[in-house]
């Protein structure tokens, strides 16, 4: 039983007022904090069906500031019940603990054998996208919660994810990355966090892309030029002409291009990342150009047992950034993109060949799309005039 406090008399006086309003709350002194009791609704997770007798931890202390806020605290979920408004989220206290490295690591290695439990492991391409998935998605973010929690021993879990979260930049991909993979290992260990994960992801979008400054034709021709490795000059002409993401050169069907098909017509296999699709070289000049017709890749581990989509494609950064290219290996697969558009080709087209749904397509390069129907509108309306 709790020792007598000095302003115990004046809980009892606040109570009086509470019951002479008929708020159906009382306030009563646990420790040094205040809690309040009443009928309220079941809580979340509970297999109560009808309101029964609880209490709301407040959190605040046993001061006379503290019975003030308290008495308020009380009209306002008094309010809340009356109006059938009342949430239990603003007012459980934040599940978890405090705990170990060791203790967190085994958490995340149940989580990352659950997340594989759910991956059909007879299907190499799904098992391979699910690897790629977990390194590039999940496993940065969980260490680096890891980390934080050892640097912060006095957070509990639920904190430490969120400050994870927080230290990411605002209106970013890896804030939103972030936001899935904590949110994914809180649900995996029924956590309650002290705020909605997906109300911090922020603005960030595919309008990033449309800011990108890609390079021109010309540039890229100049930069196939000064790459000394044939084979991976090779790599470079694929992904510039066909649109490639940097794993997808490595798993493409290119028997056709090498047989002299006029159309210089590949195939991306459905080992990739979108599954197999065919693709058409814009432009066709660079076929030739770039000699693609008798190049060959460099001879990197693509066996998906032994490695992931993710690791080959960063290969491709790698040596780009070896060759001291000035843009990424992206930016090719964007200006094919805008060049496709610019060019005329139908945006259902474009998107197939990309890999993506039309949907994606036209958020993703929604500037020059605009752009492309208002360079043919107004022309259409001044070949209109007659004159």
């Amino acid at each position: 039983m709790d020792r007598p406090d000095p302003l115990d008399p004046q809980i009892a006086d606040l109570n009086q007022r509470l019951k002479a309003a008929r708020l159906g709350l009382c306030l009563e002194r646990r420790g040094d904090k205040l809690t309040l009791r009443g009928t309220l609704p079941p809580r979340p997770g509970s297999d109560r069906l009808r309101p029964h007798q609880q209490r709301i931890p407040l959190g605040m202390p046993v001061t006379k500031a503290g019975l003030k806020q308290a008495e308020r605290e009380a009209k306002v979920i008094a309010a809340r019940l009356i109006e059938n408004t009342f949430d239990w989220q603003a007012y459980l206290p934040l599940s978890g603990k405090v705990m170990a490295s060791a203790e967190l690591g085994e958490k995340v290695r149940a989580f990352q054998t659950h997340y594989f439990a759910l991956v059909d492991g007879d299907d190499p391409k799904a098992l391979a996208s699910a690897t790629t998935t977990w390194e590039k998605a999940y496993a940065p973010y969980l260490r680096k919660l890891t980390a934080l929690c050892d640097r912060h021993p006095t957070l509990n879990l639920p904190e430490a994810i969120l400050a994870t979260v927080k230290a990411t930049r605002a209106n970013s991909r890896s804030r939103q990355v972030c936001c899935t993979a904590l949110e994914g290992f809180s649900q995996f260990l029924n956590l309650t966090l002290p705020q909605d994960l997906k109300s911090l992801w922020g603005n960030y979008g595919s309008h990033q892309t449309q800011l990108r400054d890609l390079p021109s034709d010309a540039l890229i021709v100049e930069w196939f030029a000064r790459i000394p490795n044939p084979t991976w000059r090779f790599v470079y002409g694929v992904m510039a002409t066909y649109g490639l993401r940097n794993h997808e050169a490595f798993f493409c069907d290119y028997s056709s291009l090498g047989q002299g098909d006029p159309e210089a017509l590949i195939e991306v296999l459905p080992t990739t990342k979108t599954g197999a699709h065919d693709v058409w070289p814009f432009l066709p000049e660079w076929v030739d150009l770039f000699q693609l017709r008798e190049g060959q890749l460099p001879p990197i581990q693509t066996d998906l047992t032994q490695t992931t989509l993710q690791r080959i494609g960063q290969q491709v950064t790698v040596q780009f950034r070896r060759y001291e290219v000035p843009f990424s290996p992206y930016d090719l697969r964007h200006a094919w993109a805008v060049r496709t558009i610019l060019m005329g080709l139908p945006d259902t087209v474009s998107a197939r060949m990309m890999g993506h749904s039309v949907a994606i397509h036209n958020r993703t390069y929604h500037r020059w799309i605009t752009r492309r129907d208002q360079q043919q509108a107004v022309r259409a309306a001044l070949g209109g005039r007659g004159v």
